[in-house]
């Protein structure tokens, strides 16, 4: 049985897509999220379905509307009072359906863009807190999911406590390389605090894998570039430590870069961004 509180939610603007759960229940992530870009996602708990995710994104992909779906789903399965899901597609249309046997407090919320529910929770105030932070919280689709899973949890969460966490966003290309849509998949299997560490690595993922916003790109000009050269010597990079920023600290950089993981923040254009100095600067040569 899967007590748990999760969101779904699209941003058809950016083409993403995703799915944030919580659950005292080992590997929630193994279970609750389907998603697929360009159809959209559903989160299936309480006493889950799993054929729920395949016949869902099915259906979403032929452009069958959530609320269809979700009377699609339940009309055979002889369990649905045992059943809870929520559904987005990928215009942001959403429905989220709780069944009578859901362990209390039980309920959703399904708004524009994003459908909230939860089961076996401390009570109404934690769905609630998903959606009013959903709806107000600014960032990346995969910020507000997580700061909505945040909120929910100060209001009490599962009842039964924490165990594991999860986060998927899909967008199309959004893959390592362009080759797939998960341009988020990051799960918590069985932790004290998964909300927050779940947040820890979504920061490393976007450090790693995320474009710099144009405001955090920074001209390599003669400060930055003598920063730069100090900082490489420091770590072993380059085999002096003054000067101005010219080839071979460049080379060295890229070099530093690559075994780094940071090979997709690499400039050609005399700039960096903000993350990749704010990298170096903290980077302990122990």
């Amino acid at each position: 049985m899967l007590s748990t509180f999760s969101i779904v939610a699209a941003d058809p603007a950016e083409r993403e897509i995703g799915v944030a759960v919580q659950s005292k229940f080992l590997a929630v992530g193994a279970i609750v999220p389907w998603a697929e870009a360009g159809a959209g996602a559903i989160a299936t708990q309480a006493w889950a379905n799993t054929s729920f995710g395949p016949r869902a994104l099915e259906l979403l992909r032929a452009g069958e509307p959530p609320e269809q779906i979700v009377q699609t789903l339940i009309a055979p399965d002889e369990n649905a009072d045992d059943r809870q899901f929520g559904i987005v597609d990928a215009r942001g249309r959403s429905a989220s359906f709780t069944g009578a046997r859901c362990i209390s407090w039980a309920g959703g919320i399904a708004g524009d863009g994003f459908a909230a529910q939860g089961n076996c929770l401390a009570g109404a105030a934690v769905v609630d807190a998903l959606a009013a932070t959903f709806r107000s919280e600014p960032g990346t689709l995969a910020d507000r999911l997580v700061e909505a899973l945040a909120a929910g949890q100060r209001e009490g969460g599962d009842k039964r406590g924490q165990q594991s966490a999860a986060l998927v966003v899909v967008k199309p290309g959004g893959g390592y390389g362009g080759f797939n849509d998960r341009y988020v998949d990051l799960r918590v299997d069985d932790h004290a605090a998964p909300i927050d560490e779940l947040a820890r690595l979504l920061e490393l993922h976007k450090l790693y894998h995320f474009p710099a916003a144009p405001e955090d790109v920074l001209a390599i000009d003669d400060r930055l570039g003598r920063e730069l050269v100090a900082h490489l010597a420091r770590i072993g990079a380059l085999a002096h430590d003054e000067g101005p920023f010219g080839g071979d600290a460049r080379d060295a950089l890229i070099a530093f870069m690559h075994v780094e993981n940071l090979e997709s923040r690499v400039r050609a254009d005399g700039t960096i961004d903000r993350q990749t100095m704010e990298y170096l600067r903290a980077f302990d040569t122990r």
